[in-house]
């Protein structure tokens, strides 16, 4: 009897999970990570092989999620010419358009519009990080907490360059603070289950942030609300040309350089825990050291760098 009603219970979640919908957060500028995302947005960068959106998207898959809506503003050809209509990912993928950028609570609210009628939860999930947290446990979480909202977070082992969460004993939240903090915090990895009327109080079209607005005053006004899934997934930042860099040979599985496709790198050019993209071209005796080459740019002979972003046209 308790075997059939455990196999019950995780049929149950299995099909709660595979029933959500997700917003992917697509439309940011990625001013960090500039000059990249001068050519592309920053979920298109190329990731060993793959960009980053579509390495986002088949974890989702994999997680047993089919029905996504990305938000687009910044170079979104870079984005739709990848994953267009996502049947080649086995998912349905469609877009909310946003002509000025409404925020990481005001983008939700206008895609949540796409799927009318939506009463139970959806998740949310930065599209500028990899990460590969199990889902359903964390849906599950949220189910039978209550929450309105529940965020899965890591350690942060870095409060100095991380803004951190605080938590009671029963990880409902009670404080988001800033990077610079000196006691034990938690980490947003960019994923969470939240339910929709969360941003009923936003106006529609209006600029809002979840954790620097709606999420505050949730914390502030309901206590409870807010709550957080703790989990040792591995988290990825894609935020800077460095962080860049160091996902990029993560997600290879090297300590060397990563090189794309069709790029050319004479055979004396020595690459140092570099990215070269598909395209580019490195020449003789080139010493390059934490770069990243861009497409169609060409490093000329002799050349030595170290922590450039190389967009120069050959």
């Amino acid at each position: 009897m308790i075997a059939a009603l455990a196999n019950w219970l995780i049929i149950l979640a299995l099909v709660f999970t595979m029933s959500l919908p997700a917003i992917v957060l697509t439309a940011g500028l990625g001013t960090r990570l500039f000059p990249i995302t001068r050519y592309v947005a920053k979920p298109a960068v190329p990731m060993a092989g793959k960009t980053l959106i579509e390495r986002v998207l088949e974890w989702l898959h994999r997680e047993g999620i089919s029905d996504v809506v990305l938000n687009l503003h910044h170079l979104p050809k870079s984005i739709t010419s990848v994953v267009g209509d996502g049947g080649a990912l086995g998912m349905r993928v469609r877009y909310s358009w946003e002509p000025v950028i409404l925020g990481s609570a005001g983008g939700p609210k206008q895609a949540l519009t796409l799927w009318p009628g939506l009463t139970g939860p959806c998740l949310i999930v930065n599209g500028d990080t990899l990460t590969d947290v199990p889902l359903t446990p964390l849906i599950e979480a949220h189910r039978v907490s209550g929450a309105r909202v529940t965020m899965a977070v890591v350690t942060n082992t870095r409060p100095d360059h991380y803004n951190g969460i605080r938590v009671d004993a029963n990880h409902c939240v009670t404080d988001f603070v800033a990077k610079g903090h000196t006691d034990q915090t938690w980490h947003f990895v960019g994923v969470q289950v939240v339910n929709p009327d969360v941003f009923d109080g936003l106006l529609p079209g209006a600029l809002a942030e979840t954790v620097a607005g709606v999420y505050r005053d949730l914390v502030r006004n309901e206590p409870g609300a807010v709550h957080v899934w703790t989990v040792e997934a591995p988290f990825l930042d894609v935020g800077t040309p460095a962080d860049y860099i160091a996902a990029v040979l993560h997600t290879a599985g090297t300590d060397a350089s990563v090189v794309e496709g069709t790029s050319v790198v004479d055979s004396s050019a020595v690459l140092t825990r570099c990215v070269v993209w598909d395209g580019a071209r490195v020449g003789a005796n080139v010493t390059l050291t934490d770069c990243v080459v861009l497409t169609s740019a060409h490093v000329p002979a002799g050349t030595v760098a170290t922590g450039q972003v190389i967009e120069q046209a050959g």
